[in-house]
């Protein structure tokens, strides 16, 4: 095994930010069908990885889809359509937002690489409002097909996921009710994407109850998949945010070697855009970090790496045998965490992110093998 392409930044555990809202998890608890999901124990993978405990955030079920998705578009939906109707989104339950929808209607609109567009297209089912969802050509059928069940118009862009984004934005503006529902930022553009990065927020907060439950430390480290970004902001805050006198976890994000825009930008120390190639990774395949997510990673994020197609297969491949339903974007954090954590150079990466042999280590896997991007 070679050394893998990584980036490090132990200052990055120094740095603090404000918390997420408090209102975003009991939002999410008014949601049909609410449940948290799964926090599995892999005593194989803690040994392998020499840690004292492995465990794996099973998303391959959230509110009946099979990706963590639908936590930052709800949250979202629900700021947009309660700031068209001149409400404040902190008190809304879903019923209230599905009232608010009947009387204030919007035509909802999103570019997507699979699991976010199929999430908005299910809440505006239940919403019953219309959806129009763009994807670059480079998303499956099964995905295309998946989304279309929910009842949303999807269009298929020969063009890059970048591009698709900018026709999405255009759409949502030439619509009389558009609204985009997009979680990515650019300037001028940036409340949504952080209502979506804050609803992330839930499933961080069952991380820590679950483990405080089974009577286990908090992380000593934090593993996540990368695509634009906007999740590993929401870690990123998580972890620094935590307040004095509690240890910081590192967090160390994920990418695949084909569209590794946020390594890059760490290593020229700005925001960069890369040109990316076909991934099994469908969901991690963005050339530009969130310029909303930037400015955290940036600050606070201790560590990136990139793992190829093959490595992100084998690792879902051993979590299924484990019983982890995970697609390549969710198992890319296995893959990275065998990447920084064994093979040639090792301790002194360990080092780095300030690992102890008894820590916790948590592999957010986003997606299930039903998924086909995120």
């Amino acid at each position: 095994m070679s050394s893998p392409a990584w980036f490090a930044r132990p200052d990055a555990r120094h740095w603090t930010c404000d918390p997420p809202p408090g209102a975003v998890r009991a939002f999410h608890e008014s949601l049909p069908d609410h449940a948290a999901t799964p926090l599995v124990d892999l005593p194989d993978l803690a040994a392998e990885l020499d840690v004292g405990t492995v465990v794996v955030k099973d998303e391959s079920s959230r509110f009946g889809l099979p990706s963590f998705k639908v936590l930052g578009a709800s949250w979202a939906i629900a700021d947009v359509v309660a700031t068209r109707a001149g409400l404040s989104p902190d008190a809304l339950t879903w019923d209230r937002v599905r009232a608010v929808a009947h009387d204030h209607p919007v035509h909802l609109v999103t570019a997507t690489d699979g699991n976010h567009g199929r999430a908005v297209a299910r809440l505006a089912s239940d919403l019953d409002l219309p959806a129009t969802i763009l994807a670059p050509s480079t998303v499956p059928a099964g995905a295309i097909s998946a989304i279309e069940r929910e009842g949303a118009r999807v269009e298929v862009l020969d063009v890059d996921y970048d591009t698709t984004v900018g026709r999405a934005a255009d759409l949502a503006r030439d619509l009389p009710d558009g609204a985009l529902v997009q979680d990515t930022a650019w300037e001028g553009y940036t409340r949504v994407p952080a209502r979506i990065v804050e609803g992330y927020a839930t499933m961080l907060e069952e991380v820590d109850d679950q483990l405080a439950a089974r009577g286990l430390p908090a992380p000593g480290l934090l593993v996540v998949p990368v695509g634009v970004g906007s999740l590993a902001q929401a870690v990123v805050t998580h972890a620094r945010s935590r307040g004095p006198g509690t240890r910081a976890p590192a967090v160390l994000a994920v990418e695949p070697t084909s569209a590794a825009c946020v390594l890059a930008s760490l290593r020229k120390d700005e925001r960069t855009t890369v040109a990316t190639q076909d991934t099994v990774m469908a969901g991690l395949n963005c050339g530009t970090p969130s310029a909303l997510g930037w400015p955290v990673l940036h600050a606070g994020l201790d560590a990136a790496c990139t793992v190829g197609d093959d490595q992100a297969r084998a690792a879902s491949d051993d979590l299924g045998d484990h019983g982890v339903s995970s697609g390549p974007s969710g198992a890319a954090t296995l893959a990275g965490a065998r990447q920084v954590l064994a093979g040639p150079g090792a301790p002194g990466r360990r080092d780095t992110l300030g690992l102890r042999p008894d820590d916790v280590v948590v592999l957010l896997s986003t997606e299930g093998t039903a998924a086909t991007a995120s």
